[in-house]
């Protein structure tokens, strides 16, 4: 039998070398399976596949859905909320008997509860079962704990789909005053150019909203965020479970001795701390080549900090000012927020 975790059967498969080594598992072993835990340790010259279908193509043939126009998601179900998009259709895979309700309550508390579920059971056996019902409904308690999820989503009229653009409103992340605003937090999306599986490190993060916005950029991109306060750290942490990134990691540590440790970054984002001796050098030494380094100032000291940046490093400087509509007695009229200096370089 497989062991829990599956990863402890490793060193009794590898200690069988070079006798032939059977390796069962259901459906494909590449397709969320013990495929691609292997290959990591046994090269593919030493290896003959010989895949089933997957749960996935399994779903798809008994629903009549298009695979390639339906989105695969993993674990866990927090990692849903990016793709809770109107019309769409998902096939979620489940952890246990459980997940079909929790996947139930993500939908209604996100104004979806009129999507329709497709509860798949124990596909391709004995005691294959497809059930059909509404979010919003009682999900039945004799789900067999093998099973798959298959969601054709609607959206209610209260509910909000996440854009799939940078810059998502200010609203959406909790946060204590201490947060890149919408306007800027684009601008800065766009100067950290995230490309598929990158890693950030976002430096004094507040509310990890550019932390959290790298990572909605694609599902393998990573952020390791720095943040001294525990009570903005815990905060950063919600934000990233409720807007759909729970991998985000934010450690309870300031710039620079919280470098220590870290991957190394394709690009790092000083929100704060810009002024600390040791932070944009050490920030720069780590990334690798290409990366990028991108820091912000609204302070006449944080800027010096960035103008000497620049004269070491080389880059660009821009300043961004927007202004807002507010109300002025009985009239309108234009309030400037705090104009930001964003300082921005590659590292060649």
């Amino acid at each position: 039998p497989w062991p829990s975790p599956i990863a402890d059967a490793l060193p009794a498969i590898l200690s069988r070398r070079p006798r032939p080594v059977a390796v069962l598992a259901s459906g494909d072993p590449f397709c969320f399976g013990v495929g691609s835990l292997l290959s990591r340790h046994v090269p593919a010259a030493e290896m003959l596949c010989l895949p089933a279908p997957s749960a996935f193509s399994l779903a798809c043939a008994r629903l009549g859905w298009a695979m390639q126009e339906t989105a695969v998601c993993g674990r866990p179900v927090e990692a849903l909320r990016p793709a809770l998009q109107p019309g769409a259709r998902l096939l979620v895979l489940s952890a246990d008997q459980s997940s079909p309700a929790a996947v139930a309550a993500l939908l209604c508390a996100h104004g979806f509860g009129g999507s329709v579920l497709h509860v798949l059971e124990a596909l391709g056996g004995r005691r294959e079962r497809i059930r059909r019902q509404r979010a919003d409904a009682t999900v039945p308690s004799d789900i067999a704990r093998l099973n798959l999820l298959g969601v054709e989503l609607a959206a209610g009229p209260d509910a909000w789909p996440m854009p799939l653009c940078a810059g998502l409103p200010d609203e959406c992340f909790a946060h204590d005053g201490q947060l890149t605003k919408r306007e800027v937090r684009a601008a800065t999306l766009s100067a950290l150019s995230p490309r598929q599986g990158e890693v950030l490190w976002d430096v004094g993060c507040g509310s990890g909203s550019v932390s959290v916005e790298w990572m909605l950029r694609h599902p393998s991109n990573r952020a390791w965020a720095l943040e001294p306060r525990p009570d903005r750290a815990a905060r950063a942490r919600n934000n990233a479970v409720a807007l759909g990134v729970p991998g985000l990691v934010v450690a309870d540590a300031a710039a620079p001795d919280g470098f220590d440790g870290l991957p190394t970054p394709d690009a790092v984002f000083v929100g704060g701390g810009a002024t600390v001796p040791g932070v944009l050098d050490r920030a720069w030494a780590a990334l690798r080549p290409g990366g990028r380094l991108v820091a912000n100032a609204v302070t006449i000291e944080t800027e010096r900090a960035l103008f000497d940046a620049h004269d070491r490093f080389g880059g660009s400087l821009t300043r961004l000012s927007v202004e807002r509509l507010d109300r002025i007695g009985t009239m309108h009229g234009f309030r400037p927020a705090m104009t930001v200096t964003q300082f921005a370089s590659s590292k060649r």
